[in-house]
């Protein structure tokens, strides 16, 4: 096996650690709620859907049935953080939307994963600081490039 590049190995090594602490972080906030990681990930779509999305994009996005969907759906409305409506374009069809509560609950998750890193901006001096926006502000532009070429 050959050696990754220097860039490669870097880059590795800090999407290792920050996906770690993310995803530690992301599973103690979700079991503080008492919601399962399935449902947690559900009300993640529907708040990244910008606010209103298909019961079909919850089947899709999940790889699960119509009808597992929608159990999980049920018990999000019963615990009101999602509303549910028919499609006014396909009456078999249902729309999710976050309640407040939903959303209030989803920002505070995101908040809390911000809260690391703000940490660990702290910890940096001024002349790392630079570093790092410098460094960043270089792989998001390259990384949206990438994206956008599909």
């Amino acid at each position: 096996m050959t050696k990754p590049p220097p860039i490669s190995h870097s880059l590795r090594a800090w999407m290792d650690v920050f996906m770690h602490r993310s995803m530690r972080g992301w599973t103690h906030f979700a079991k503080s709620t008492g919601l399962t990681m399935p449902q947690f990930s559900i009300l993640m779509q529907v708040y990244h859907h910008k606010g209103v999305c298909g019961m079909s994009d919850i089947s899709e996005r999940f790889d699960i049935t119509n009808a597992a969907a929608s159990q999980l759906v049920e018990k999000l409305v019963q615990g009101e953080y999602i509303e549910r409506a028919e499609d006014p374009s396909d009456r078999r069809a249902k729309l999710l939307q976050l309640t407040q509560k939903g959303k209030d609950l989803i920002e505070a998750s995101v908040n809390e994963r911000y809260r690391w890193m703000d940490e660990l901006g702290k910890s940096l001096s001024a002349e790392e600081k630079g570093k790092v926006v410098e460094a960043l502000t270089i792989l998001t532009e390259a990384a949206k490039k990438l994206e956008n070429r599909g």
